[in-house]
This record gives C-alpha cells, structure tokens and sequence, in this order.
C-alpha cells in the first residue's frame, strides 16, 4: 500500500507544532520528518543548523547526531546474530567476551538494560568528551561495577550497549561499524548515516540559559563507546528506520523477530506504565496504543525517534540542543497526529470462501471457564475469540498440524496446542486448548 498525501490543514498543523517547539525549547535548529507505509509524507524544519548563518534552515538531508538511537540499530545486529544461529539471548557475556568479570550479564539483559550493570565506561567520559578504545573499554570491566543484581529492576546501560556492539564484532569477525555499514545501512539505502559527520551536517550546540548565547559543544568521539551512541544520520535517513521498525524487509530482519523485540522485558515507569523496554526499543503507551522507537542525547544534540507500527507511521525529530527539548516527545505526538488525524481507510469485509472439512465442525459457540468464545473461519484458517472481546482484540490463530490437532501462532494462548475430541460416530465431543475443556454447553469444572 503507497502513502497518501497528508491533507493541507494536517500538514500545517505539524508545522506549526515544530515551530512552535524550536521557540518553545530554544534550540538553534529543529527538523522532523514523518513516513507512512514506508514513504515520506511530511517534512519541516524550524531555525538553523549554523547559528553562524541563521538562514541555514536544515533539510532532510543535513546530518544531525542521533545518540542514544544508535541503540536500536546495535539491537538489530544482536538480533540479527541470533536468528543465524550464532548466538543465544540467554547466552552469558562471558561466552562472547570471556573473562568478564560480571559472568552473570546476560546478552537479553543487556538488550533490555536488566543487566544491573554500570551506566557509563570507567572514566570521567562526558569530562574527558572522548570515549575509550575498545580495549581500554574491556580493561575497565574489571573496575565496572554491578550497580544493581541483575534483573531486579530497568537501570539504563550505555556500557552495556557498548559491550554488545563488540560482540557483534567478535561473532562477524569485522568492527562494529562495518558489519552496520554492510547488514543495515547499505541494504536498507541509508546512505546519510555515518560514524563521522559528513557534510551538511548541524552545528551542536549549548544555549546559555539566561543570555541565549549559543556556545558550540564539542564533537566527542565515540570509539569503543560507538555501539551505544555514535551515529549521525538525517530525518531523510532516520524515515527508512522508522519504515524498517514499522514493516522490516526480511533480507534484513524477519517480522517476527522485530515484533520479539517490541516485546515488553520491563517497565520503567512503575507508577504509571507509560513508558516500558523491550529489546533495545522503548515502548511508550499512550492511552491505548503503545509506540516504539528510541530517544537520543549527545553534545550538542537532541534526537527522537517513534513508530505506531499497527498503522505503518513513523516520525522522527532531530534537535542541535544540549538540553531543554523533547524531541522524543514530539516524534509520539507527530505520529499519532497522522494516526489521528489522517486514518487509513478500514479494510473492505468481503465474503468468506471455501471452509475447509478439517475445521468445519469446529466452527460456532463455545464454552471454557464460564466463558463463551467463538470460533470461526478466515482465509482458510480456524480462528477463535472470546464473545464479550471487543472487535480490536486480535483473534487466537490456529495452525493445523495434523489431524484434529492445531497450534496457535498468534493471539490469545500463543505457542499452546488446541486438540479435538471425537465421539466414536466422528463428531466433535469436546476441544482440548492449552489443556482446558472446551465444550458446546457451560459446565462447572471437572464435569
């Protein structure tokens, strides 16, 4: 499906949202793009990327430092390892990196940051604004403390992200940045995505709180600290990663496994569930619907990134700020007011075909627990929802994998297996789903 043009009124509405937040947060320069459907479809851009030269508006295509973003592209690799059969998630750092002294870190941990593992790489880094080499990063492992047991709560880890970034190395025999050149950016065509800005790129800056001088920051180079936040890249760029988190071309990442990592691992806002982790993504919930993307910071820099994958929308919005901005904040906002806004069309019901023999005396009223579900049939397949359910809830899907038995790949029970029971005549007695009774009448347990 292509994307449709954002209508005017819509367009205008996001523009002024980006203009009013570069005054709102002081930042030289501000830039947002939003995709649908894998498309472009809005861009703007407030200020200036040179506060040297104010009429230096950024474009889609000036280079901007993403931070913490860069996460999410070290979590596809990882993945990527993983569903190659190189690594496990549960796997110890310790088998990838031996000689850890923390030999309980495990890979999924570090991914969700459940590690307990320091914040930062031994070493006064945001003092210094150089990151270690890599082998000064695995020598301060022996110094690094464990801040936290690990998995006893969400503590965020740049080190730890750092650590996976050179166990992707290890595994693909090739530094970090090269294996992310040939299995991320070059497949994906993110040709302004780099470890060292290339022009044109923004000025980053901090802005005086009293005066409003705007004082550059310095660039900081990352070195063994890469995999956790070095990469610079353009709201043209970050469009395509948002494309890829919403719909991932499978030469890259299999869909399922993208959906794996938006899976939840821990929440870290423990009072209002607003904002959770899954694997190298953050997932934040707004009313009913969660989006997932990834905030970022560096010198001078200010980055978000968000997708609202079940509509195919993403938004990004990079900021040349220190400090005082929400880009993270506003690419939600962004994306949701497309989602809001401007939704798609519901897909046209259409007549059902054929119902297979295997599932036809499956279909109809049930009863579990005191519960009615309904089971039905769509495009071939056994589905089942309970009745009370509201039409958003997803249905269970069954698979058939043999005679009178199925397996349900998503929805309700995932994983577990639905069996059915026949009376000595062949028809259907009862179901068996997830070891519970499944009868045409209610009944009490055991009965």
């Amino acid at each position: 499906m292509s994307a449709r043009p954002l209508p005017a009124t819509l367009r205008r509405d996001l523009d002024l949202k980006l203009a009013e937040r570069q005054v709102e947060w002081r930042s030289p320069g501000l830039a947002g793009a939003v995709v649908r459907n894998g498309e472009p479809v809005w861009d703007g851009a407030a200020g200036t990327s040179d506060a040297t030269d104010p009429g230096a508006l950024p474009t889609a295509d000036t280079q901007f430092r993403m931070g913490s973003i860069t996460k999410t592209f070290t979590a596809t690799l990882v993945m990527q390892c993983r569903d190659h059969g190189l690594i496990d998630l549960d796997d110890a750092l310790d088998k990838h990196l031996p000689g850890t002294r923390h030999p309980d870190l495990t890979i999924r941990r570090m991914l969700a940051h459940l590690s307990g593992l320091q914040r930062e790489p031994v070493g006064d880094v945001w003092e210094s604004l150089e990151g270690p080499s890599i082998d000064d990063l695995l020598a301060g492992l022996d110094e690094a403390e464990a801040v936290l047991p690990p998995g006893r709560r969400h503590h965020y880890s740049n080190l730890a992200f750092a650590l996976l970034g050179e166990v992707v190395a290890r595994l693909r025999g090739a530094p970090w940045a090269e294996v992310l050149q040939e299995r991320v950016l070059d497949p994906l065509e993110m040709r302004r995505t780099s470890t060292v800005r290339q022009p044109p790129f923004a000025v980053g800056y901090f802005v005086e709180p009293y005066t409003g001088r705007a004082v550059e920051e310095a660039e900081f180079p990352g070195h063994g600290f890469a995999p956790a936040a070095e990469l610079w890249s353009t709201t043209g760029d970050l469009g395509r990663w948002a494309s890829f988190i919403a719909e991932p071309p499978a030469e890259v990442l299999s869909s399922d496994t993208l959906e794996e990592m938006c899976h939840p691992q821990v929440m870290f806002d423990l009072d209002g569930w607003k904002l959770g982790w899954g694997l190298g993504l953050m997932l934040h919930r707004r009313g009913e619907r969660v989006v997932v993307g990834h905030d970022g910071a560096m010198p001078g820099f200010l980055a978000g990134l968000a997708v609202r994958r079940p509509e195919k929308v993403g938004a990004v919005v990079l900021a040349n700020t220190s400090s005082g901005a929400d880009p993270g904040g506003l690419a939600v906002e962004l994306a949701l007011s497309v989602v809001d806004d401007d939704p798609d069309l519901p897909t046209p019901w259409r007549p059902g075909g054929e119902v297979p023999e295997s599932i036809a005396d499956l279909l109809g009223v049930w009863w579990t627990e005191g519960n009615q579900l309904v089971f039905s049939a769509h495009d071939g397949h056994l589905e089942a929802r309970g009745a009370a359910a509201p039409s958003s809830s997803p249905p269970a899907v069954f698979a058939a994998e043999g005679p009178d038995q199925f397996r349900v790949v998503s929805g309700r029970e995932t994983g577990e297996r639905l069996r059915v029971v026949r009376r000595p005549d062949g028809t259907v007695d009862k179901l068996y789903w997830a070891t519970y009774p499944v009868t045409r009448d209610p009944r009490a347990f055991g009965t």
